[in-house]
């Protein structure tokens, strides 16, 4: 029997603890030029953080930045910053841009947070398990958790940073995309653009073309401009067993855009983007490249 193994074991066995102690007084890695501001939302009554990020160079004087609002941040918000770094080519790609991330609510699960402040309607499915136990799923304040959006997050990024709040975009996929088509259906306004990725549409029965119907019921316009984007497996007639397993996603959007369109709105500007070969899950990144190549062109 070689006696190496027996060395190395009795070599290692002294650094063990020292290793340790030194793994525990590393500092976590951070992301330069940004920083976690703490929400309370006071209609609410719950805490968010929302992530902020600045692009290099950035001061506290000099014109001002449009900004980016990106929803479910724990995942997105690194994400944009990369290819918004990666691929903006010092803004001859993708203008400068401030970026702020939407985060969940304090102490929850992004599930838990997200199917309640994402979701237009209340619409509890009867065998639905809540993964946050002792406390039943919760939906259908999207309204709620827009005017808190609008009334404490934009303040907070208006006064604090060189933010140009009449270019705002929005950016939300899934869930996320679902609130962004809330927000057009209530307060168009509210963003100049909205990037909006694979919606989650088919919702309590499609209940947001009920609302498209009942907006061009009472408006005359719709002053926004609204990327769609969708992966081209996001239907249940792809083979591909990574399609959604909830409804025909691909034809929602396209249904929605059309009507949208055939309302004939003055304001609204819309275009699809059918991503070919991705799925509800891989589709972001190459979405949101071209989103935001459309939402802050560079100089070039």
């Amino acid at each position: 029997m070689s006696i190496r193994p027996y060395l190395f074991a009795l070599f290692c066995a002294p650094l063990a603890p020292a290793l340790a102690a030194a793994a525990q007084q590393e500092a976590p890695y951070t992301l330069s030029d940004t920083a976690v501001h703490h929400i309370h939302a006071k209609q609410l009554g719950r805490d968010y953080q929302v992530f902020v990020s600045v692009p290099p160079g950035y001061a506290s004087t000099g014109p001002a930045l449009p900004v980016v609002f990106v929803t479910d941040a724990n995942y997105a918000f690194p994400l944009v910053r990369a290819i918004a770094a990666r691929v903006g080519r010092h803004g001859k790609t993708i203008a400068p841009f401030i970026l702020v991330g939407l985060s969940y609510a304090d102490g929850e699960t992004p599930e838990y947070s997200r199917r309640r402040d994402y979701t237009p309607s209340s619409n509890p499915s009867a065998d639905l398990v809540s993964d946050m136990p002792g406390r039943a799923p919760v939906f259908g304040e999207a309204e709620a958790y827009r005017r808190f959006i609008a009334s404490e997050v934009f303040p907070l990024i208006a006064a604090g940073y060189r933010a140009d709040m009449r270019r705002t975009v929005f950016v939300g996929h899934s869930y996320g995309g679902l609130l962004g088509a809330h927000i057009l259906m209530n307060a168009p306004d509210m963003f100049s653009k909205y990037v909006i990725s694979s919606p989650s549409l088919w919702y309590d029965r499609r209940v947001i073309f009920e609302r498209e119907k009942r907006y061009a019921a009472a408006h005359s316009d719709m002053p926004a401009e609204v990327f769609f984007a969708i992966g081209g497996l996001e239907t249940v007639k792809a083979s591909d067993a990574r399609a959604h397993p909830e409804d025909d996603m691909v034809r929602d959007i396209q249904a929605f855009q059309r009507l949208l369109t055939s309302r004939h709105y003055p304001g609204l500007r819309t275009q699809l983007h059918v991503f070919a070969g991705h799925d509800h899950l891989d589709v972001f990144p190459d979405m949101i490249t071209a989103a935001l190549k459309w939402a802050t062109p560079g100089n070039q």
